[in-house]
């Protein structure tokens, strides 16, 4: 089959096109911004990119045309797709009939942590021996690339299933947006998982959800389509959750982050207990920062153990997770002062971040940057959390070009807050005021204009 997807070059999308390509597929497909890495990267596969949507794709004559949730009605290619009746199907409905279809979906959703989560969960499943696919929002280091169709040759050793009845497993990350113009379901309801994590659930995408109630919708309709033989890990310390399982569940619930249910005990930053109510299950030694990390690695163990994969071995296996890129992932350091990159833009999640980071540098100054770049940030829905989320850094510097309110909701961090609609200015301010043994936290869900490798870089010449 030959498929041509409009919007390749995003992150799902591209891991679609990803998945196609190694599945035997011809896959083809355009977008509005082809540049590296997801250029090279699509094109290192053998896949032809367009730039733009021009309407005389058509004449590639692919058997259908893939659309990402990026496409909207006056596309000039959309528009002709329609306007001659030719084949087409969302991302999300192409993987479910094409991928998904007869495997064991261990799907990953809510409002934080999904990447991660969905990260630390195929690399158990990797270490057991159970060849998972995936696709995940971010490329965990641990395979190198966020997207692969998997396979199921065998059962791991330790695995308590009848190996005539085992299914394929496939991780994904379950993201609660909308599929498409034309399908205005969140993505997640197709793909019909066995075994769902729910990490926790607060108002976000602001662009397309009025208010948190119609989120806990789309969640719920998510909970009616788990098989009652599959499982729900849940967050039982979170009343938005807790509000959309009592609408109704059909499928056994474990609960992770409360002690009647399982939860963790730091010993150190970097060691944790684990329990199933009182019982020991073991210790997880790691380098991963912040309670919030903790909670993923919970549920990711809880989900891998409904696949056959005992703690213990989930446990050997997260002690050799190394993350995803872009959640705290250190881009360098020079003369004493080390840059992060962390994708955080919700401000329970720079709030977590930050206090993560707290914990590991002890009292050595944090310079926090933000870019406040989603579009529920830029509609300025957080504008009164936003403040009391950076509390813990020593100096925020906020980019403000397209958010200017911020500059006003930031007016409670006193003078320790710093705005800038120049990325040039902002760059050469922070390179002026830090010193040896600062963190530099940047902070976006873009590229930022490359601000981490600019400030390195003017580091260096300093």
């Amino acid at each position: 089959m030959h498929i041509h997807i409009l919007g390749i070059c995003g992150t799902f999308m591209g891991g679609i096109a990803a998945i196609a390509r190694e599945s035997g597929h011809t896959v083809t497909g355009c977008d509005q911004d082809v540049y590296p890495p997801m250029s090279t990267q699509l094109e290192s596969q053998g896949i032809e990119l367009i730039a733009g949507y021009s309407p005389e794709q058509i004449q590639i004559h692919p058997d259908i045309f893939v659309i990402g949730n990026v496409i909207t009605r006056g596309n000039p290619l959309m528009e002709e797709i329609l306007n001659q009746n030719l084949p087409y199907i969302s991302g999300p409905q192409w993987l479910s009939e094409n991928v998904l279809r007869n495997r064991w979906v261990l799907a990953v959703a809510g409002t934080h942590g999904k990447t991660t989560t969905s990260s630390m969960l195929a690399w158990i499943l990797e270490y057991a021996g159970l060849n998972p696919g995936f696709l995940i929002g971010g490329i965990p280091e641990n395979f190198g690339l966020s997207a692969r169709i998997g396979n199921m040759p065998f059962p791991a050793q330790d695995s308590n299933l009848d190996p005539a009845s085992i299914s394929p497993f496939f991780v994904i990350e379950a993201d609660e947006y909308d599929t498409a113009f034309f399908d205005k379901r969140s993505k997640f309801v197709h793909y019909h998982p066995r075994t769902a994590i729910l990490n926790n659930l607060e108002f976000d995408h602001a662009d397309i959800f009025p208010d948190l109630s119609a989120i806990e919708r789309q969640f719920h309709h998510f909970v009616r389509i788990i098989p009652g033989n599959g499982l729900i890990v849940a967050n039982g310390d979170d009343e938005n959750l807790e509000r959309v399982l009592k609408q109704g569940c059909w499928t056994p619930i474990e609960a992770f982050g409360i002690e009647t249910g399982w939860h963790s005990e730091s010993q150190t930053n970097d060691a944790m207990d684990i329990f199933l109510n009182e019982t020991y299950q073991g210790c997880l030694h790691w380098d991963l920062l912040g309670e919030h990390n903790r909670m993923n690695a919970l549920a990711a163990l809880i989900a891998a153990r409904h696949a056959g994969v005992p703690i213990k071995t989930g446990i050997a296996a997260l002690v050799q997770f190394k993350n995803v890129k872009r959640r705290m992932e250190k881009r360098g350091a020079v003369n004493g002062i080390t840059v992060y990159d962390d994708f955080a833009h919700h401000p329970t999640a720079i709030q977590a971040t930050l206090n993560g980071l707290r914990t590991h540098v002890g009292k050595q100054r944090i310079v926090a940057i933000l870019e406040p770049r989603s579009n529920t940030m830029k509609m300025g829905v957080w504008k009164d959390s936003l403040a009391d989320s950076l509390m813990e850094a020593d100096q925020v510097y906020c980019f403000t070009r397209d958010s200017q309110w911020a500059k006003a909701a930031m007016t409670p961090l006193g003078s320790k807050v710093h705005c800038y609609d120049d990325l040039s200015q902002l760059v050469q301010n922070i390179s002026a005021i830090t010193r040896p043994g600062d963190h530099i936290l940047v902070m976006s869900n873009g590229g930022f204009g490359g601000i981490h490798e600019k400030i390195l870089s003017t580091l260096r010449e300093n």
